[in-house]
C-alpha cells in the first residue's frame, strides 16, 4: 500500500511540475524512483520518460487552448528531439549507471544555476 502510495504522489508531484514549469517533472520521477523506490538508474530515468509523454500530452493540450503553444518551434524541435531520443535510448543501456547518474547530476547543477541568472 505503501508502494502504491508513493508511485501516485511521484506521479502527481511530476505532473504538477510539468504543467505548471514546463519541466521538471522527470526530473523528480527520477529522483523519487531512485531515492524512495529503490529503482535502478537507467530504468528509472527509462521510466521518467515513458511517464512523463502522457504527462506532457495533457499539459500541451492545455497549453494550445491557451495559445501558449509555439507551432512552428514545436515541430522543429519535436522532429529533432525525436532524433535525440532514438540515439540517447539506444545509448542509456550502455552506459554505466554510475555515469548515469552523474551526467544527470551535473545537468540539474548547470540547469539550476542557469535559472538564477535568467
Amino acid at each position: 500500500m505503501k508502494k502504491l502510495f508513493v508511485y501516485l504522489a511521484t506521479g502527481l508531484v511530476g505532473g504538477l511540475l510539468n504543467g505548471v514549469l514546463g519541466a521538471g517533472g522527470g526530473t523528480v520521477v527520477v529522483i523519487l524512483l531512485e531515492r524512495l523506490l529503490k529503482i535502478a538508474p537507467h530504468r528509472a530515468h527509462a521510466t521518467a520518460v515513458a511517464v512523463i509523454l502522457p504527462i506532457s500530452m495533457v499539459s500541451s493540450f492545455f497549453y494550445l487552448r491557451q495559445g501558449l503553444l509555439d507551432g512552428r518551434a514545436t515541430l522543429l524541435i519535436a522532429a529533432a528531439g525525436t532524433a535525440g531520443g532514438f540515439l540517447g535510448a539506444r545509448l542509456l543501456g550502455r552506459i554505466p549507471a554510475r555515469m548515469v547518474r552523474l551526467a544527470f547530476a551535473v545537468s540539474m547543477v548547470i540547469a539550476g544555476v542557469r535559472m538564477l541568472w535568467v
